[in-house]
């Protein structure tokens, strides 16, 4: 992405490397970044950040684009451009379709988009350029300029899932990852419509009812679940996952009272109600005897 951009704009692009500080390989690896863009005059800054506990892997996404995002306002820069390729979105795709996941999950990323987590005022953009181009073509790119590819041992580590799925799709000659990777792009165009049909059917269907909200559906199940999804995410303050809102949807199909995150739900003659929890009265204490 670097030798790219540089030639395409030259003069006119900023790189960083972030350091999770989770291999102690890293800050080699940012070093030697910051010697290539030296070569090139391409300003360079090192990013270090701290992974907070809980899934690794979500993470350090969050924090990777959180200290990107900074930097770029830091910088007045116009865009943030990454190097996903059609091989990520190709293996995202089968990842999550053996953890059967909905439209949303099986969407691939977008070559434009908003950058994870950053404020919704937030102008820049965060732009994929090379999500058409392979793997192979990439490193074709670095090995022509010189370079000599960096291995991260993470990448050939059985343990994870990602590494046993790419040695799979290797091996599978039969399986263009190309075309996976364009299933994904008509997926994200699917989720952009049905999320479209899910703000048209809130506005349309949903009313404020004292503490709460009253929702009279009409749509297909896909687009309830998310107007359900919002619902819960206004009201409770939480994201609730798509097997609990397909509970939730069922439950209210049955007309069976149900409680999800701190938020109670009823089917009722005029829609769908959901209120906060009453708060449970703590218990008097206890005198001791004298």
């Amino acid at each position: 992405m670097l030798l790219l951009a540089h030639a395409a704009l030259p003069g006119r692009v900023e790189a960083a490397t972030v350091d999770h500080g989770l291999r102690p390989e890293s800050a080699a690896e940012a070093a030697m970044v910051n010697a290539i863009c030296a070569t090139l005059g391409v300003p360079h800054a090192v990013l270090k950040v701290e992974v907070a506990s809980g899934n690794l892997q979500s993470e350090a996404r969050s924090a990777r684009y959180g200290a990107l995002a900074a930097w770029v306002a830091a910088q007045g820069l116009s865009g943030l451009a990454t190097a996903h390729h059609a091989d990520d979105q190709a293996e995202t795709l089968l990842a999550r379709l053996n953890r059967a996941s909905g439209v949303a999950g099986l969407a691939g990323v977008r070559p434009r988009g908003p950058i994870p987590g950053a404020p919704d005022d937030f102008k820049a953009p965060l732009l994929r350029p090379v999500l058409e181009w392979r793997r192979g073509e990439l490193g074709d790119v670095v090995a022509a300029a010189g370079i000599a590819a960096v291995q991260d041992p993470s990448n050939n580590d059985p343990r994870f899932d990602r590494v046993r799925l790419r040695q799979a799709l290797a091996q599978a000659d039969w399986i263009d990852p190309a075309a996976l990777a364009q299933s994904a792009a008509h997926l994200a165009d699917a989720d952009l419509a049905l999320e479209w049909a899910a703000r048209r059917e809130y506005h349309e269907c949903v009313e404020r009812d004292g503490m709460g909200l009253t929702y009279r559906p009409r749509a297909p199940r896909a687009i309830a679940l998310r107007v359900l999804a919002r619902i819960i995410r206004e009201l409770d303050g939480s994201e609730p996952r798509g097997a609990a809102l397909a509970r939730l949807f069922d439950s209210l199909v049955r007309r069976e009272p149900v409680s999800i995150g701190n938020l109670v739900a009823r089917a009722l003659p005029g829609g769908w109600s959901f209120t906060p929890a009453p708060k449970r009265r703590s218990a008097p204490p206890v005198k001791a005897p004298s």
